[in-house]
Parts: C-alpha cells; structure tokens; sequence
C-alpha cells in the first residue's frame, strides 16, 4: 500500500489513504470487506491519466466513485479509487436549442437539474437518489428512475462521451462518430463478429435487461458506442466527460394511486396501467409502509385508497383539463380494488418522497431486522410481473425471511432488501443459496438479474443463469478488448468474484456496559450502527424537502463527515476492529453537530447524535476530558452559580487580555461572543397567581440564565390562552448539555432528579411546556435512552408538549393578526427531527404571517459550534442556507426558538432573532 500511496503522491495527486476511510467508498460496504488502498481525487483529465498510469505500473486495480461505477448493491471500491465528488464535477455547457447538456462524470443529478431548469428543459431519467447520484455513476449502471415510462433509460438520453482506457488512449464517442483507440474498436468488432448471433437474439429483449453489457449496440448494423458503453459499470474505461440530451417536460401532471389486495394483484395490473399512457407507474407494499409508519407515526402516510399494496401512476401533458380527464378515466377503469385522484402538488411531493425513500425504509424488514443489500433490482417482462412476484414471495418465505418489495412496475423492475441470516452461523451460505435459486428463477421469467443497478460483486458469478456461454464469451471479448490487463473494476460482469467473498459476518457483537438503552434496536448497538444501508441520502443537500441531514457532510464534502461514514466506522468498532478511542473513530464522530437530522431524514433511522455521546461516553469514562466537556458540558452548572453574581461573570468575559484566558482554557473559540448572564434569573423574578387551567413550566438552563426575556413572553401567552403557568416543585434540568459530551452517568442523574419532580404533575395530567426545543426534546425522547423502563420517565414524556402543541390544541384559543409580517425562520435541529415542526408552521399559518422556513441546520448546534476547533465548519453549515436567508430578507423578523440559532445569527449577521412565543406577545 505504502508503494502505491507514494506512486499516486510522486504523480502530483490528492491522496486519501487514511484508515477512516476504508469500506466508506461504497454503498454496501456495511455487506462488503474491501477496503480501498488509496482514494484519489484528481482534479482535470491529466490526473485522471496519472492515476492509470500508476495503476498500470503497480498492477493495482482501479475503480471510479461517480464516474463508471454502479452504486447500488455492487460498487465496492478496491485498490485505487477515483472520487469525483470533489473535482471534475461541473456542468460545462447548456445548448438549449440542441437540447444537450456536457458535464463532468461527478456532476450530481440534482446539479443539472438546477442549471438546465431555468432553460426549460431538464434531463429525463430521474432516479429516487436523484439529490445525491451523479451522472457519472447513472452511466455506469444505466440508471432509469420512476419516469423512465417516459424519458426511457440514461442510454436513452446520452448523446457522447469522453473516455480513457485502462492504457490512459483518450475515446471519444457521439453522433460523428467514433474517434481515438482504432485497436480497441478493432477487437470489440472482432468479438461481436464472433457471436452475432447471440447477440442479436440473447440481448434487447425488454426495456429493463440491463445485466450484462449492451452488446446489442455494437451489431454491426445499429454499431452505437455511446450506448454500449452505457451500463458497463467501470470495466471498459473511465468516463471524463459526457453530453446528455435534454426534455422538455411536460406542465401539468396528476398521480393516480390504485389500491389492491397484494403486491401480487398490483404487479398484475401494470400493463393494463401502463396502455394508460402514464410516465410512471410506481409499486408499493403495505410492509413497506407499515415500516414508515412505525417509525415516523401514522401521518407519516396520506390517506391511501384501500387495498394492502399501490400504484402510484402519474399522468402528465399540456392540458390541465385533458390530464386530470385521462386521471379519472384510470380511476374509473376498475383496475385495482379503489382509486384516488391525486391533484394537488404537496400531497403528490408527499407521495412521491415516500417511494423515494424506498431503498432506505426497506433497510428494515417486516421482522424488524436488518435488511441487506445483495438482491435490489431484479427485472422480468412486465406481463410476467404479478407471476414472478408472487414466486418470489414464495421463495423468500421458504428461506424463513421476510421483504417488502417496491418498484418500477411499470417496466417490470422490483426492488426489495432481505433479513439474511448473516448474524446466524452458517448465513453467508444461506446468503449464496438464496442469491442462487433466486438468480435462477428470473431466468425462469427470462428476467434480468438487474433493471438499473448493474450486476456488480453481488450479482456478476449469477450470470450463466441468465446468458448463454457464448454471451459471456462475448463479455469476456468485449472487456479484454478495452482493458486487456484487467485494471478497471476486476471481478465484475467478467471473470467475476465470488458473491460471498467478500462478505462481511454480521453476527451479534458483545458490547457490555453500554450506557444507553437503543430501545428500537433491542438494546443492540451492532444493530443499530447497522441500519445504515448507504442509500447516500446524508451526502444529498436535502434542503428542498426542507431536511436537516447532513450539516457536517455539505460544509466539507468529505466521506467521513457524512451519516453514512460515520456508520462504516462504528460498525468496526461493535465488530471489535477499532477500539472507541481510535483516532479514526474521532475523526469521524468530531464534526458531527449532534443535530439529529439523521434521526429524522434518514430513511433508515440512524441517530448519530446518539451514537456520538455513547462514543464520548466510552472513550472518557474514568479517564481527563476535552476542556469543553468540563465547562460548556456543565454550562447549566456553571449558570446557576453565575446566577448569584451575573456582573462579575460577565465582567470575566469582557475584560481586555482576562476574556481571551478564560475562552481558552473554557475550550471556546476567541471570535465567539459569549452570551451575557441575564441580570436576575427567570426562576427569581416569576410570580405564580391563581385561577386559569395549570400547565407546567419547563424553564430550562438557557432560558433561566440568559434568556429570561423568552420565559416571559411564554407566561403571558399561555396566561392570555387561559392558563396558569407554575414551575415544578424541584430544581429541574434536561442534562442536555452532559448527554452531549458523553457524561452519561451524570445525565442519568440529573434526569432522574428531573422525572422525580415532573411525575407527580404528570400523572395528575398535567401538560408539561418546553421553553428551549432541544431541552423539550430531550424530555420527549432521550428519556427513554436514559432511563428506560421507567414508568414516571414515560409518563413524564408523554405529557410534554411545545408552546404551540399545546395552543393548537386549545379550545377557543387564535393566533393574534400577524398579516403583512414577513417571518424567516429557523427551525431549531430537534425540533425538526425529535419534535416536529409542522404545528408551528400551522399556528404561524392561521396567524396570516408570511413565513418562509428555512432548512439545515445554523450551524452552532449547542456547544459544537463554540469550541476551538470548529468554528470554521460552523460558519460552512450556516452559509448553505441560514446566511444567505437573513442577507435576502433583511427586513424580515428572524423566528429562531433556540438558544443556539439566535445565538449564531447575532455572532454571524448582528441580527436579532426572536422566539414563538415572543412572536405571538407582539
């Protein structure tokens, strides 16, 4: 490895060759054990050649992330690996007339949607990864996506490419013709010739017989390079360039969902869907739902026509009129069981994210097991789908397994992940005996092995039960003419490796002394770092969905700061490969904000945040501590003895030459202002009166000692909806501060001394009301992390409830006139993710104030963004969309209920930014 590195490194090149990073360069690596030698990030085409050129010289193979390689179930890097996430990712050119587009191959999908939009045009294949795959990767694994009824395959809509060898000859491919590498076209012809007839007959026989290469594009009658190419995952060359066409997309659309007794019936009925003239028609099991449901609660899913399994059908055109006409027609068809029109725009979002969601959701199955990657995207003609469906059920069952299976029915496509065995004896064996009898019965249908993700490592031995000997003499011909020495992407769709060789055991992994209690996971760490499948979609900008996830990873674009990074590295420390102190481990876990976004926007249900104190927990217990965890982790500590003397703490952190000592050795940034101690404490200025319905108040730590101003307003509010704060009987705090520095113990403390003087209120029904999202939050959920199987804990947090949960569900009670108030607010992160935020959009809604919501994080996420150290990361995360938001709206009042963002928006912009219940006093 040293030899290769120093290569790469004399070549001129940016080398990753960090342990942190190996098994982070794939999807499945949770599956797969192959760790990466080096990763290169080469900046222009020349470096792109250097890498070969050193691949060549060592003898070490070579595959691309984002430029050839598919991305799904397969794409393991090995040896060296080409990253294209952080150069040769731009858009080029835009030639509206010609409708083409020429990107680099780590261009992301949503990247070109943005810059061709505008034009009126847009690119058609539309994965549901589409914020995050790259056009590069959709080449490799001829992508399709839910509207490919409409706009067809990505070999559909690529036009040329630019490409080099393995022997670094630069190919250039397009409607001209084929220029460069005369030896390499000479022996493709050469093997085709040998086997025409093969190709003619065995290839092209639907539109989703993606396994294998294209062969049938290199006839000699139809000889079409550019296509062919499409769908090689890797194996021939690498990609450097490519021009895409363009569509015009069509204005008006409306989804149609028809409901059926089974998964079954639903695939039975797709081709009567599709003479409908749809440009999607999408399947969807009740078992997948039934997941979503269970994690995100029943409103997690708009109202469904009856039925244990759905089409969502899309119908689009010019005519307003004339679509929702063809909707009603369908409907009315008597297709499925029952029907449902759907016309407006948000509810159809909703929909449509669901099934984007698929790949994520399915990583839990019905069992509430793991599910696992290995058999995602089998494809049979779509008259045989109901059939095949319901023998894939079978086969499944007699395995002692269970699935949920969405998909393209449309064309035939399924896509499913499954509860193997791997944690039991003996289960890769099951493993490969399953991916065998599997393979076989798509080749019964005669089925393709994959419809969009390629065959990869976890398909490529299947092959023979779906192509003849010669086909794949005709692959073996094919790929030795383009990379004789077996550089680019070895062991795949040729001379193929083993399915099971290098799969990773899950197994059961004893972690004693853990301190919290993951009670979705059965209390089991391995399970739970496991969750994460590596759909990818922490390393998408999720803000238009108005996401969270992934803060970290959009301010530095590295792998190891994304959700899914910081999985694979967890995953080896519960395998016992890393200890939790392993540099790797840290670097990995130091950026994470704690946010929780992942918690929520995380298909899977990862929580890093979570994992991120059990980390910190382990590492330190019993042992010195960062300065931080001791000062800014016992912040509330260090408040209520401030409280007695606020002056002189604050003269403290104002005095030339003693401010600068005391944020140092408080491990605080010196360009961080410190927030003033609030001259009298909320709890020493309230005055209980009589008479109103008694609520509780939760004045937290940041609210008592810096912002009493917002405990205020929250009294009069809830005063004038008719009730009566109080303050609970006993000095109360939500260990916030300790659970997120890993001072679990403590935290446990506190919390009890929290519950015991919360329960009695909330066994007499009384609701409890958090001031600050991040303490109410901890109440609401960390509760059962900490102190699990306690009764006055779950009772305590199920009385919790926001200032507006508990307004909304007031009787009598109305928002005050805010019409004309221009709002930008901010979410706090746990709010978004542990809370919900959808009921203060509502009150703000009913109060006539024009509101625009802001996504992602602030950026200080509690002490995250104060400590030495990341300061420059936290200014990154706010400049993706707070900074920008206040800059544009600069007369706008700033809606921020956390301590933190209002903290980070006067530091960053000088601006000040008010609570809910600050804008509801108005």
């Amino acid at each position: 490895m040293g030899d290769v590195v120093a290569e790469l490194e004399r070549a001129g090149l940016e080398v990753r060759s960090d342990p942190g990073t190996r098994g982070m360069y794939a999807s499945d690596a949770s599956l797969y054990r192959i760790p990466p030698l080096a990763v290169v990030r080469p900046r222009d085409v020349d470096e792109v050649a250097a890498a070969l050129a050193v691949a060549r010289a060592t003898g070490v193979p070579l595959t691309s992330r984002g430029a050839g390689t598919s991305v799904a179930g397969n794409a393991v890097g090995r040896g060296i690996v080409l990253d294209f996430s952080r150069h040769l990712n731009r858009v080029l050119e835009v030639d509206p007339e010609a409708r083409t587009a020429v990107v680099e191959p780590g261009t992301v999908h949503a990247v070109l949607q943005k810059a061709v939009i505008p034009h009126g045009v847009r690119f058609g294949p539309d994965p549901s990864t589409h914020p995050r795959c790259t056009i590069g990767g959709m080449i490799g694994n001829n992508a399709c996506g839910s509207r490919s009824l409409a706009y067809g395959r990505t070999s559909d809509n690529v036009a040329g490419l630019a490409l080099l060898t393995a022997a670094g000859e630069k190919i250039t491919t397009g409607p001209s013709g084929v220029t460069g590498a005369a030896s390499v076209l000479a022996g493709v012809r050469e093997a085709v010739d040998a086997h025409l007839a093969i190709a003619r007959t065995e290839f092209d026989r639907f539109g989703r017989q993606v396994s294998g290469y294209a062969v049938q594009h290199l006839l000699p009658e139809r000889f079409d390079l550019t296509r062919a190419l499409v769908g090689s995952e890797g194996t021939l060359a690498v990609i450097t360039r490519a021009t895409v066409k363009l569509v015009v997309d069509a204005p008006v659309r409306v989804v149609v969902v028809l409901g059926f007794r089974d998964i079954v019936a639903a695939g039975e009925a797709s081709p009567a869907v599709v003479a409908h003239g749809p440009t999607s028609c999408e399947g969807l099991d009740s078992r997948l739902l039934d997941v979503l449901r269970a994690r995100r609660g029943a409103d997690a899913v708009p109202a469904l026509p009856r039925g244990r399994a759905w089409l969502f059908v899309e119908l689009a055109g010019d005519d307003p009129g004339e679509v929702e006409a063809r909707a009603r027609r369908l409907a009315a068809d008597g297709i499925g069981d029952d029907a449902l029109v759907v016309t407006d725009p948000a509810t159809q979002a909703r929909l449509w994210r669901i099934r984007e969601d698929g790949a994520g959701l399915a990583g839990r199955a019905p069992s509430d097991k793991p599910a696992w990657p290995g058999w995602e995207d089998a494809a049979v003609p779509p008259d045989r789908l109901g059939a095949y469906l319901a023998r894939f059920d079978e086969l499944v069952a007699s395995y002692g397994m269970t699935s949920a299976p969405f998909g393209h029915f449309g064309d035939g496509c399924m896509h499913v992940r499954l509860d193997l065995p791997l944690d039991q004896p003996g289960g890769t064996k099951v493993m490969r005996e399953f991916l065998t009898d599997a393979a076989k019965l798509v080749g019964e249908f005669g089925g393709s092995l994959s419809g969009e993700h390629g065959d990869g490592r976890a398909r490529s031995e299947l092959l023979p039960h779906m192509y003849s000997a010669g086909a794949l003499k005709l692959f073996a011909g094919v790929k030795h003419a383009f990379d004789p020495g077996n550089l680019l992407n070895p062991g795949v769709l040729v001379d193929p490796d083993p399915i099971d060789a290098d799969v990773r055991p899950a197994g059961h992994f004893s972690l004693p002394r853990l301190a919290l209690a993951y009670p979705h996971d059965d209390g089991d760490l391995g399970q739970a770092v496991h969750r994460c499948t590596g759909v990818g979609k922490c390393r998408a900008d999720n803000a238009a969905a108005g996401g969270v996830m992934c803060p970290s990873y959009l301010a530095t674009r590295e792998e190891k700061d994304s959700t899914r990074g910081r999985a694979r590295v967890l995953q080896e420390v519960v395998r016992g490969e890393l200890p939790w102190s392993h540099p790797s481990v840290h670097d990995a876990m130091d950026l994470c904000l704690s946010c929780k976004g992942c918690a929520s926007d995380c298909p899977t249900g990862i929580d890093m945040a979570t994992y991120k104190s059990e980390v910190l927990h382990q590492t330190y217990a019993g042992k010195v501590r960062p300065r931080s965890h001791y000062t800014l982790g016992k912040l509330p500590f260090w408040a209520r003895l401030a409280g007695w003397t606020p002056r002189l703490a604050n003269l403290a952190t104002r005095l030339p030459g003693v401010r600068g000592l005391a944020l140092w050795l408080a491990g605080v940034d010196k360009r961080r202002s410190v927030p003033a101690f609030a001259r009298r404490p909320f709890r020493r200025t309230f005055e209980p009166r009589t008479g109103g319905k008694p609520v509780v108040l939760f004045a937290d730590s940041f609210s008592d000692a810096f912002s009493p101003e917002v405990a205020e307003a929250t009294v009069r509010v809830l005063r004038a909806a008719g009730y009566e704060p109080r303050l609970p009987s006993g000095p109360v705090c939500c260990g916030l501060t300790w659970i997120t520095t890993g001072q679990l113990d403590k935290a446990k403390t506190i919390l009890r001394r929290t519950v015991t003087a919360l329960a009695p209120d909330a066994r007499a029904g009384l609701p409890i009301v958090g001031i600050e999202p991040s303490c109410t939050a901890v109440l609401r959920s960390d509760l059962h992390e900490l102190l699990p199987g306690d009764d006055d804990a779950r009772a305590v947090a199920g009385s919790v409830h926001t200032l507006a949960e508990l307004l909304a569900r007031t009787d009598g009670w109305t928002p005050p006139d805010l019409s004309g108030v221009e709002v930008v607010a901010q979410p706090h992160c746990h709010h978004h993710a542990v809370l919900g935020w959808k009921t203060d959009a509502d009150l703000l809604a009913d109060s006539g104030a024009t509101v625009r919501r802001l996504a992602g994080c602030c950026g200080l996420a509690g002490n995250f963004g104060v400590e030495i150290g990341h300061y420059e990361v936290s200014v990154a995360v706010a400049e993706q969309n707070l900074l920008p938001a206040l800059d544009a709206a600069p007369d706008a009042v700033v809606l921020a209920d956390g301590f933190s963002c209002r903290t980070q928006i006067a530091d960053l912009r000088d601006r000040p930014a008010v609570h809910l219940a600050q804008l509801l006093d108005r």
